[in-house]
């Protein structure tokens, strides 16, 4: 087959990946505060550090200013409670569409009211994980959607996510074992835990393998560990597995299987909630009870995930009301710091007892 057969038809030039880096660049001082928050992060999934990991913030990122004033505000509470949680600010900027249709994320469309244009888009990808860490201190995570997208962001963001549609993806699994930041994997959408436990074995191995036309060898990350997000049935009813039962029996697959640094975060949301983001609060407060029943419990949940903004629910694209997600339905920020201190109340409950 000749390059010409292929369907694919150039629409801009080659990206400049040096250029897109050079574009937003961490200062030295700014690296280095990343950098010793990356470590607090490290010893927290190697239970070294009993903090509370807090993986938080919108759905989908898609309006820069409104992001970053949702940023200060939760960096200002992360003062607060920084001795019982340590937060990551969700700066989801990539969106898995079920059947290909609807919002992607800023990667796709920067400007909701314009036409896609990815090239732009990375740039304000990167510019936006730039701002959250630059003025508010803040550590990032986004969704690796789309692993060669990667070379763009890898020296910014601090936490990878692997979707449920994704996990079972070769290509995924192979590159999220060339990370140097912790990587994690979510139950597919079929809820089978053995697929998402052969992604973290997979991926806390060395491979060899092509990325972006060079052969390439890694020595895997040990730091990748589970998500659970819930699952749905064939008659399309979720199927939550938060519950005590569920976090035991991964802790016993766990043990079945030679894998570095035991570590699961619990999605609150998406099938887990049943798509209900106001169980969201439920059932992390669930999860902590769990973890303070079971000492094994405690070693294996290493936090939770938890979809917020600044005003509750969502909207349509083009809405316009501020802080107010355009995708899945979100905390409000009233909510989620009522609720974030009452974390941190468990969390220094359970060392006090």
């Amino acid at each position: 087959m000749k390059e010409e057969d292929l369907l694919f038809t150039p629409i801009s030039e080659k990206i400049n990946i040096e250029q897109v880096r050079e574009h937003s660049k961490l200062a030295p001082e700014t690296l280095a505060k990343k950098q010793a928050r990356d470590r607090e992060l490290e010893a927290i999934l190697k239970g070294e550090d009993d903090r509370l990991l807090l993986v938080i913030g919108p759905c989908s990122s898609d309006n820069e200013e409104a992001v970053l004033d949702y940023a200060h505000r939760l960096a200002k509470l992360q003062e607060e409670v920084k001795d019982k949680i340590f937060m990551v600010m969700r700066v989801y900027t990539a969106k898995p569409r079920t059947n290909g249709d609807g919002y992607k994320g800023l990667m796709h469309q920067p400007d909701t009211d314009a036409a896609p244009s990815l090239i732009n888009g990375i740039k304000a990808v990167r510019n936006l994980h730039y701002r959250v860490i630059t003025e508010t201190g803040l550590t990032t995570a986004d969704e690796m959607l789309y692993p060669d997208n990667l070379q763009y962001l890898s020296d910014i963001m601090s936490y990878i996510a692997v979707g449920a549609r994704s996990v079972e993806n070769q290509y995924h699994r192979l590159v999220a074992s060339g990370c140097d930041v912790p990587v994690g994997m979510k139950n597919p959408t079929s809820g089978d835990l053995s697929v998402m436990l052969n992604s973290v074995h997979a991926a806390q191995h060395g491979h060899e393998f092509i990325y972006r036309s060079w052969e390439v060898k890694t020595e895997g990350n040990p730091l990748t560990h589970c998500i659970l997000r819930g699952a749905v049935n064939k008659h399309d009813q979720c199927l939550p597995n938060y519950h005590y039962e569920d976090l035991i029996r991964l802790w016993d697959m766990y043990e079945k299987m030679d894998l570095k640094n035991p570590a699961c975060v619990i999605d609150a949301n998406h099938s887990n909630s049943n798509k209900q983001f106001k169980e969201q609060i439920r059932i992390t407060k669930e999860v902590m009870h769990s973890r303070k029943l079971s000492p094994d419990l405690h070693k294996l949940v290493k936090g939770v995930m938890i979809e917020s903004y600044i005003e509750e629910g969502n909207q349509k694209v083009g809405a316009g009301c501020y802080g107010k997600s355009i995708t899945d339905k979100c905390l409000s920020w009233n909510t989620t710091e009522q609720l974030l201190r009452e974390l941190a109340h468990a969390v220094a409950a359970r060392r006090w007892k």
